[in-house]
């Protein structure tokens, strides 16, 4: 059990970390923490979901909370069940990206609130740890489904305004995509990778932020005509993009076009961005009448702000992007919709459309193991003291013409760079000094 309980959820590997009998206590433990009248849980297409799911539920029910099965079904769509259902809280059992053998659990309270290390996760850990259960429901609770598909397909299609015919290639990577995708049906023409669903991954790891993931999509699409591709990952609460030539656009100018596309019919709004998000989404915001925001990085942390301040949408370097509309959590199909709308309604290609907006070099995210981050994080303080330092997730560093972020891993021994300039030439020689002070 150990190392399973992380910031953001519960993850290990399904028969050694994570077991049956640990779900189990795990249900318990959620409700002794949350003291849940009424739970809905939903899961990925894993071989192990479903058996994690009868666990998770019996120690649920053990406590007379009502559990309600949504079934397979994408994580946006259990978030969109919490808040339509009046749930206390939801469970997603997925463990998104990471490969066959990891399960886990996202946990989140009333109206889709997630549950942090800092907001649950540990408290549920020591719960179980100490076996520090609430007592036994005279009654067990009952398990009954509920198909949340057609009401998730019907609400977000009402934002779809295509209005040419599009083509559109989706790489599903055997994921829970299949379903978060039923949304565009009669839509647009889609063009399916691997639309089976299958646990193992047989084709490619569900992550979109790892480019090399992207391969068969790119092939596809410069081997056909299509205006776009999405690539979900695991649990399709996150989407990548491919413009017309299979070209990968960078996450965070998917975060400027949808802001952009959003400020034309609701002026004045917060729009968060997190701070490895190029200057450009900032820019962008201001531009088209919206209020910039910007966040540390991880999804409890903006989707706390983002209530905080009544936003209406946000986006991730990650491709996470999240809205109003579905309790301020991701909605990876409204993300596709957006661009789907926005390439319908113009006589240029999306490459052409993002070309105005990427405006600046990214030196994306570069990891370095280290064996003291803090020292690395004092020696960079000391030779940029000169710049505006920001100290909202790590240490951002800014000057007129570029500017750095770096942050310590939770629970890794490295240190993660993002660096933007003005030119290319000062990008990589910025890039290059920054690196050899972290690694030196």
């Amino acid at each position: 059990m150990a190392g399973i309980f992380k910031a953001y959820d519960i993850r290990g590997i399904y028969g050694e970390t994570l077991t049956d009998e640990i779900a189990f206590k795990i249900g318990r433990a959620i409700f002794a923490f949350l003291g849940c009248k009424k739970v809905v849980v939903g899961r990925d297409m894993r071989p192990h979901s479903k058996p994690l799911f009868d666990a998770l539920a019996r120690g649920l029910a053990l406590h007379g909370a009502e559990v309600v099965d949504l079934g397979l079904c994408s994580t946006p769509m259990s978030y969109y069940a919490n808040k339509i259902l009046g749930a206390d809280a939801s469970v997603m059992i997925t463990a998104s990206h990471n490969p066959g053998p990891w399960n886990g659990f996202k946990i989140c309270r009333a109206n889709a609130t997630p549950l942090s290390g800092a907001t649950g996760i540990l408290d549920i850990e020591r719960i179980v740890q100490e076996e520090d259960f609430a007592p036994e429901a005279p009654a067990k609770g009952k398990i009954s489904a509920y198909d949340v598909l057609p009401e998730y397909v019907e609400h977000f299609r009402a934002f779809a305004d295509v209005r040419r015919p599009l083509r559109v290639l989706v790489d599903y990577a055997n994921a829970m995509g299949i379903l978060e995708a039923k949304v565009f049906d009669g839509l647009f023409e889609i063009t399916p990778l691997f639309d089976v669903l299958d646990g193992t991954f047989p084709n490619h790891e569900a992550n979109p932020l790892d480019t090399h993931t992207l391969a068969d999509a790119q092939k596809a699409v410069r081997a056909g005509t299509y205006d776009f591709a999405a690539c979900f990952d695991g649990d399709a609460d996150r989407v990548g993009f491919l413009d017309e030539k299979g070209d990968v656009i960078p996450m965070d100018m998917i975060t400027a076009l949808i802001a952009q596309t959003m400020l034309g019919q609701n002026p004045g709004a917060n729009i968060f961005y997190d701070l490895r998000s190029s200057w450009a989404v900032k820019e962008v915001i201001l531009e088209s009448g919206g209020v910039p925001n910007r966040s540390r990085v991880g999804h409890a942390f903006i989707k706390a702000q983002m209530r905080e301040k009544d936003a209406l949408f946000a986006g991730e370097l990650s491709g996470h992007y999240y809205f109003k509309e579905n309790s301020f959590a991701e909605s990876s199909a409204l993300a596709v919709l957006f661009i789907a709308n926005l390439v319908s309604q113009s006589d240029q290609p999306l490459s052409e459309l993002i070309a105005p907006i990427q405006r600046y070099f990214a030196s994306g995210e570069i990891n370095s193991t280290v064996a003291d981050a803090p020292a690395v994080l004092n020696k960079l303080r000391a030779k940029y003291a000169d710049a505006d330092v920001l100290e909202l997730d790590g240490l951002s560093f800014e000057y007129p013409t570029w500017w750095f972020n770096v942050r310590s891993s939770n629970t890794e021994p490295l240190v993660r760079l993002n660096l933007e300039a003005k030119t290319k030439a000062e990008m990589e020689a910025k890039r290059d000094e920054v690196l050899a002070l972290i690694r030196g």
